[in-house]
Order: C-alpha cells, then structure tokens, then sequence
C-alpha cells in the first residue's frame, strides 16, 4: 500500500501532522507493506527566495488578526507539538520561501533519505534557533548532509534552479487535480484522503480501512490449468 502525504515546511501542522501519522503506522500491522511518499505543496508559493518575515507579522497580515490571536494560536501549537514529543519555538521564528527545500527532497527521495531530510528542514524550521530561509543555501546543505546526502550534489541541485523544479510543481498540481487546499493531505492507495493533522486513532483507521479494500488479484489462465513458469525451487523443463 503507497501513502502519499503532501506538507509544506513552512506548515506546522504538517510538523505535527507527521508524527501523528508515523504513531499510527508503527502501530499498523501491516506497516511494512507500506511505502510512504512525502509530496510538494508550498503555502507561500509567490514569496521571493529571501524574502523573510517574523511569523507572527506573517499571520496578522495574512488572516487579518491581532498580535495577540497570532501568538495566542501559536502558543497553541506549541501544546500540540509537545504532546507529540515535539520541540516547538513559539516565539522567533520567521517564515519564507520553501521551494528550494522542496528541490531538495525530490533529491533526497531518489536517494533513499526523503523522510530523514523532511525531519532535518521540520526541527531546524520549528525547534531550532538559526533560521532557514535567511542563513543562505549553506545552510540548506548543512541540513541535507546531516540527512545523509551528498554535499556536492546538494550543492548542484540549488546552483541550479530547473532541478527538480518540474518535480515539485507536478506535485502541485496533482494535489489541486485532488482537491487538496491545504495541507496536510494524505492520500491511502489513491482510494481514501485524510485532510489536516488528524489524531493518531484517525489514521490507524484510515490505514486499516484502506488495507482492507485493497482489490484482490484475479488471475486469467487457459482451460489447461497454469503455464509453465520459473520459481524459488528452478524453472519448469518441458518434457518431450
């Protein structure tokens, strides 16, 4: 069974939204049959590459409410995150671009370290101090050779700004093709969605639903029987 799930790393409920789902998968009986997809959404696809802002600026100019209803809400998910086991700053921090780490895990998923690099960009974004939207793109390397990548590959991939560029934006608009508007947004075996940082209980059942109306195989064969085939004991050798 694939799970896709679709976050930006600007989004904290997709911060929170990971770690209720990863509780439910290491609960699933089946987990090992699952491969998990992480997808491309940006919040703020129009913000230029360094163009940051503190967050709560961000909120009361976006949502149109006060200071104190900005910090108040991010007071709240500071709760969230924590009964996750999650750090969460809810004071400081600032919001940007994401589409240069987003290259970046398209890159990473090739190499096997897409969920370690998607961990690595969620703490330093919303546990850590040092900002990753205006130390420059050493930073972003920092993160991603931490997450087991190459430095010079990293290197390549943000000196270059059409790789993985196609990657993320079909990303996107296949989420919109799904009627994804926000995120997060989980997609079981293409069959069921889950919208939002739902609690763990949700996604064990979701998971569990979506393993039980996998389509069973339906296998086509002569009026014979079946063919001669190779398998783990040899190869079937035809008689004469």
């Amino acid at each position: 069974m694939r799970v896709e799930i679709w976050s930006d790393i600007a989004c904290p409920w997709c911060y929170v939204g990971k770690a209720r789902f990863e509780k439910a998968l290491a609960g699933f009986e089946h987990r090992d049959r699952v491969e998990v997809v992480h997808r491309s959404f940006e919040l703020d696809p129009h913000r230029a590459k360094g163009d940051a802002q503190p967050v709560i600026t961000m909120l009361t100019a976006k949502y149109g409410m006060s200071e104190a209803q900005a910090q108040a809400g991010e007071d709240n998910l500071g709760r969230q995150a924590a009964a996750e086991g999650l750090a969460y700053r809810t004071r400081g921090r600032d919001h940007g671009n994401t589409f240069d780490m987003h290259r970046l895990l398209h890159l990473a998923k090739e190499h096997g370290r897409q969920s370690e690099l998607l961990d690595a960009f969620y703490a330093a974004n919303f546990a850590e101090e040092r900002s990753v939207f205006t130390e420059g793109d050493e930073r972003l390397v920092e993160l991603a050779v931490a997450a087991g990548l190459d430095a010079d590959a990293v290197r390549a991939v943000l000196a270059d700004p059409d790789a993985y560029a196609a990657e993320v934006r079909a990303d996107e608009q296949e989420a919109a093709q799904l009627g994804a508007t926000g995120v997060p947004f989980f997609v079981l075996d293409r069959t069921y969605g889950v919208s939002g940082a739902q609690p763990a209980e949700v996604f064990s059942r979701a998971l569990a639903q979506a393993w039980g109306q996998r389509p069973s195989l339906t296998l086509v064969q002569d009026a014979d029987g079946d063919a001669d085939a190779c398998g783990p004991d040899g190869c079937a050798v035809p008689r004469t």
